[in-house]
């Protein structure tokens, strides 16, 4: 089967977001089972919320074997080689940014095939890209990073809004402004972590 290169790219956005559960499933000395099933949740959770939302089922994993087969290489992989993987972080981060603007645009995409208002389709390119790492760190118990002041969330809002700013309202063409937009969200989460930028503090 022939992928296309944004293809490919999800799958290696896939593939880092499930090692990101599997290394921490791994430092919480969890099971294979609970490595398994930590490495799927923060892989798959947030497609599979936007999916049940936009009542798109079967949610799209169960018919994905590629990104199944991703994910379940990518468990492995954290398992056998953690203290290399571990090494990684950079690479890392770069694969689960562009999993993140990957990711977004997708949830956007199929909010608009489901007519739905702009707003929405932001909010389901958000849980798109960030729910998975949202269960990851409730189910670890870790302060999930979507609610910290790293820019995470807040690069996938910007990319979103300008995807639909420039798909609709400029006449750039669909392929274009999305590769605009991942490029955005990529760049923005990658300079904040290199320049640990955050974003302000609310105050009582």
């Amino acid at each position: 089967m022939q992928l296309t290169f944004i293809q490919v790219l999800e799958l290696l956005g896939t593939f880092a977001f499930a090692v990101s559960g599997a290394t921490a499933a791994i430092n919480k000395s969890y099971d294979v089972i609970g490595l398994l099933a930590l490495a799927f949740i923060t892989a798959i959770g947030g497609g599979t919320i936007r999916d049940l939302l936009t009542g798109a089922t079967p949610v799209a994993w169960m018919t994905d074997e590629l990104s199944n087969t991703a994910i379940i290489a990518a468990a492995i992989i954290a398992a056998l080689f953690f203290s290399y993987v571990k090494k990684l972080t950079r690479l890392l981060s770069t694969f689960d940014a562009i999993g993140l603007g990957l990711f977004t645009i997708t949830g956007i995409n199929k909010g608009v095939a489901a007519g739905l208002p702009m707003p929405v389709c932001v909010a389901l390119g958000v849980i798109t890209g960030t729910f998975g790492g949202l269960l990851r760190d409730v189910i670890t118990g870790e302060q999930p990073i979507l609610f910290t002041r790293e820019i995470y969330a807040a690069a996938s809002i910007a990319g979103g809004i300008l995807y639909l700013v420039a798909g609709h309202f400029t006449g750039i063409s669909g392929d274009i402004a999305q590769g605009i937009a991942v490029t955005v969200i990529v760049a923005i989460r990658l300079i904040s972590l290199r320049h640990n930028w955050q974003l302000p503090r609310i105050r009582s």
